[in-house]
């Protein structure tokens, strides 16, 4: 695959805040090129307003009319102008005017739409004939083997994207693989004990609660 587009704009990451727009993109970068009422029987939203979205992020610069897919001159077929999807430079966004702005609302968006993701994998519906797996793995990295590992993740991610989009041979639906790889993050409040504290060391800060307080109900 290519390289990813990088974003720069912050009004470009406005448009990819929204949540539509998002979800198109991610459909685009899935199943290829897709015209509007494709866009709408997949996301079950009016022809009207898929079309809306599509021009919007043909405005951006994020899709483009793709006429080698399109039956004739008035059939409007759309993809992603990057096929590998795009990076974002927070810290080089904020440095531009209306940046931090715009930086605040992609933050807020994404960890919403994050803690969405992960709900609905541990709470949401089950659907027959098809698959859910959530898991978290410990593994002790360099900073060198860290990008590695991410990278040999997205090369993985980027065959199979590759291996089914376009592909209508057999019957498909679009998967999310959500990932995050980071510092292993502490639990607010916890008390992160010396390395030769013994396997017995409290993990958890203390309570104001004193220690000779009555059982509930007493």
């Amino acid at each position: 695959m290519a390289d990813p587009m990088h974003l720069r704009d912050p009004q470009v990451l406005r448009a990819i805040a929204h949540p539509m727009r998002n979800r198109i993109l991610n459909e685009l970068s899935a199943q290829g090129p897709m015209r509007a009422a494709d866009v709408a029987r997949t996301l079950d939203v009016p022809a009207n307003q898929a079309s809306f979205h599509l021009r919007q992020l043909a405005k951006y610069g994020l899709v483009e009319e793709d006429p080698a897919a399109a039956r004739d001159r008035r059939d409007r077929v759309w993809r992603a102008v990057s096929d590998s999807g795009f990076t974002i430079n927070i810290e080089e966004i904020e440095a531009a005017p209306g940046g931090p702005a715009a930086a605040d609302v992609f933050r807020r968006t994404a960890s919403a739409w994050a803690q969405y993701v992960v709900q609905q994998a541990y709470e949401g519906e089950r659907v027959e004939g098809t698959l859910r797996t959530v898991g978290d793995v410990p593994v002790r990295l360099t900073r060198d083997e860290a990008r590695q590992l991410a990278a040999e993740v997205t090369e993985v991610l980027d065959r199979w994207v590759t291996r089914t989009r376009d592909d209508r041979s057999v019957e498909r639906r679009t998967y999310l693989f959500l990932s995050a790889l980071q510092p292993y993050p502490e639990r607010p409040g916890a008390v992160v004990p010396p390395t030769d504290a013994p396997l017995d060391a409290p993990t958890e800060a203390p309570t104001d609660a004193p220690t000779d307080a009555p059982p509930d109900g007493e």
